[in-house]
């Protein structure tokens, strides 16, 4: 019998594209036992905007959320997405801290890591697998991404390459990240038969979204091409801008006589487990409609859905929700002017906060973020197609943009240090440190939460006695 595996999202990337990774992990902690027990594929349950959605709005420690994981699904592959040497910020790292932040994930529980470069800068990659593969358990599994869209440098041709050089670097699978749901069946058939030819019997993943109304058929005809394992989200999850629905794909699989490996029973008491959960956000606001509907345009702006959730959640907190229209039909301006970089992030919130500022202000290009100007100048790599020469001509004037691997000029090791003295006391342990290397305003804020908590606590302990 023919076997494709599923890989359930709806602790990560479902969350994150329907109400940009707002769920605390006290939401899901109960079910997590039976999730234990449906025969997922994978969980997919940390990284991608996990990290900074804890300790800037949820007032959680991302380490001890994924101890907690590990901790209540001992069975299950816990999976997690890294965007290479961005690890889970919005800026490059050095190889030193990039081989920690890996340590650090793999000892804590993380068995998937599916890395991925946001413009598919390959060099980005190598040092987050060398670390995946020198820490590696017997679960661990280092999974080379690819960030799927389409434009004129983006060719079958040029995908069935990039696998071809997946393989060569030494990822054990692949996976297809088609973050803005923009990937036509026929695309896939096409796509996904090349790349079995190229790569053999290499496991190749399939990440898709419900954003254009595409994803059952393109994940169908996937099937069809041979695909090993897709991503799916508990149903009520599932839709609008996240995956498609795990008990929909498991009862599709079932009439093709395909064994996914589930149990019916489980994958639907999570399901009911998640209803009220998922209500309960309806009803406050933080799931806005807009992030449920099909929009057919997102072809044309190839927009990701937690790239839009959280549109949606930034101009409704400037009141200027009515500029959304203008915004969106800015981005595919302004991808072209950057070279065409697929709209993943850090790249998504980079072209989405630009078009924004663009629309806003009235003017192009009259306020350049600092990412938008480091990107310009080459700091994350070689962009898909040249530049405008226009947008080159004002951030680097006469100058050339960067052509190597930033990292190469960095120094190493100070970070770890600088991150020790400035945090004191307030650090207990790597775990601390390495968040504050990420996110250094937002730990501090925890940390220093964390510590008045604790103290409040203290002396309610010695009243009482």
């Amino acid at each position: 019998m023919r076997k494709v595996q599923l890989t359930e999202t709806v602790l990560r990337d479902a969350n994150q594209s329907l109400m940009a990774t707002r769920l605390p992990y006290k939401d899901y902690e109960g079910i997590l036992a039976d999730m234990d027990k449906a025969g997922y594929y994978s969980i997919e349950c940390w990284g991608g905007a996990t990290f900074d959605s804890c300790l800037r709005y949820l007032g959680e420690d991302p380490w001890e959320r994924l101890r907690n994981l590990r901790k209540n699904l001992p069975n299950s592959r816990l999976q997690m997405l890294l965007r290479g040497q961005n690890l889970l910020g919005y800026k490059h790292y050095h190889d030193d801290v990039v081989e920690k932040f890996i340590e650090l994930s793999i000892k804590n529980g993380i068995d998937i890591i599916r890395i991925f470069d946001a413009l598919n800068d390959f060099r980005n990659l190598e040092t987050a697998l060398s670390a995946t593969m020198k820490y590696a358990t017997p679960k661990t599994i280092a999974s080379g991404c690819i960030s799927y869209t389409q434009s004129p440098v983006h060719t079958v041709d040029k995908y069935i390459e990039m696998c071809k050089e997946l393989k060569r670097m030494g990822f054990q699978t692949i996976c297809l990240k088609d973050m803005a749901g923009t990937m036509s069946p026929y695309e896939a058939e096409h796509l996904i038969k090349g790349i079995k030819d190229a790569v053999g019997d290499m496991p190749l993943i399939l990440h898709t979204h419900c954003t254009t109304g595409m994803a059952y058929m393109t994940i169908t005809k996937a099937v069809e091409a041979g695909i090993d394992v897709v991503d799916t989200a508990t149903s009520c999850f599932s839709g609008g801008t996240s995956q498609p629905a795990t008990e929909t794909m498991y009862y599709a699989f079932q009439q093709y006589g395909i064994d996914c490996g589930l149990d019916e029973e489980t994958i639907n008491k999570v399901n009911d487990f998640f209803k009220p959960i998922k209500q309960k956000y309806v009803d406050n606001g933080q799931l806005n409609p807009k992030s449920l509907a099909t929009d057919s345009q997102a072809l044309v702006y190839k927009v990701p859905g937690g790239m839009l959730s959280n549109m949606i959640a930034n101009l409704t907190d400037m009141k200027a929700m009515d500029k959304f229209d203008a915004a969106l039909a800015e981005i595919p301006n302004v991808r072209a002017d950057l070279g065409y970089p697929p709209l993943v992030t850090p790249l998504s919130q980079m072209v989405g906060n630009q078009a924004v500022t663009n629309v806003l202000v009235g003017e192009r290009y009259k306020n350049i973020s600092k990412e938008v100007k480091n990107y310009i100048k080459g700091e994350y790599g070689t962009a898909p197609a040249p530049i405008s020469d226009e947008l080159l001509k004002k951030v680097l004037g006469d100058e050339s943009p960067v052509d190597c691997r930033i990292e190469d000029q960095k120094r190493t090791g100070e970070d770890f240090d600088a991150a020790k003295d400035a945090l004191g006391d307030l650090a207990r342990s790597e775990e601390d440190i390495m968040s504050y290397i990420c996110y250094p305003d937002q730990t501090v804020k925890f940390l220093k939460d964390r510590k008045a908590k604790e103290e409040n606590e203290a002396v309610y302990t010695i009243e009482e006695m």
